[in-house]
């Protein structure tokens, strides 16, 4: 006769959970780390990029289309989209 309690159920308990735990960490730095569910990026064509709206920064508040920008030189574009 024992007078201590039967500690296998609580032994598989903490066992599952401790897996659980260690696998969602894994998961978590797998997915934190890559990109492999995430959606590929498009390229902007330059019809799209051409009709973009901008809007200056100075004192002087001016509203144009990205395309002016090089109807007579060229010009180096980089287009950024922020979330919101």
């Amino acid at each position: 006769m024992s007078f201590l309690p039967d500690l296998g159920a609580f032994t598989m308990g903490m066992w599952s959970v401790g897996l659980g735990a260690i696998g969602a960490a894994v998961t978590g730095i797998v997915l934190a780390n890559t990109d492999l569910f995430l959606s590929k990026p498009e390229k902007a064509t330059l019809e799209f990029l051409e009709e973009i709206e901008l809007k200056t920064l100075g004192s002087e508040k001016r509203t144009f289309k990205a395309g002016e920008l090089w109807k007579e030189n060229g010009a180096v574009i980089m287009a950024v989209r922020r979330p919101g």
